[in-house]
C-alpha cells in the first residue's frame, strides 16, 4: 500500500492504525507519519472520554444524554480520514494541534 492509503486506514480503529505503522515503518514519508500521530490521538482521546462519560452515566443516569459527544468523534475521525485522502497535513479541530509534535516513536 502507498503512504496516502495507510494514511486513511490509520484513522479506522486501532487495528488499522497498526497496519498502517507496521506496513509503512520503513517507507513513512511527512504525510503518513502526520496521520499516524492525528489518529492515535483521536484514538487516545476518544477512549477516554467514552470511558469517563461512561462512568457519569452509571452514576447519574439523567445525564445520558451526554454520551452524545461520541458523536463529536466520528465527525473528527470522518475530517481526518478526508485530509489524508486529499494528502493534507492539517491537525483535527479541537485536539489535532496537541498531538502535532507528539508520539516521537513514530518518527
Amino acid at each position: 500500500m502507498d503512504n496516502k492509503t495507510l494514511a486513511i486506514v490509520s484513522y479506522i480503529t486501532l487495528i488499522g492504525w497498526l497496519v498502517s505503522y507496521f506496513n509503512g515503518k520503513e517507507k513513512a514519508n511527512g504525510l503518513l507519519k502526520y496521520h499516524l500521530r492525528q489518529s492515535l490521538g483521536l484514538l487516545i482521546v476518544s477512549i477516554i472520554i467514552n470511558v469517563l462519560l461512561n462512568i457519569v452515566v452509571v452514576i447519574l443516569p439523567s445525564l445520558s444524554v451526554l454520551m452524545y459527544v461520541s458523536v463529536l468523534f466520528f465527525v473528527l475521525l470522518i475530517i481526518g480520514i478526508i485530509n489524508a485522502a486529499n494528502e493534507v497535513e492539517k491537525p483535527l479541530p479541537i485536539i489535532g494541534k496537541m498531538f502535532e509534535g507528539k508520539f516521537a516513536f513514530i518518527g
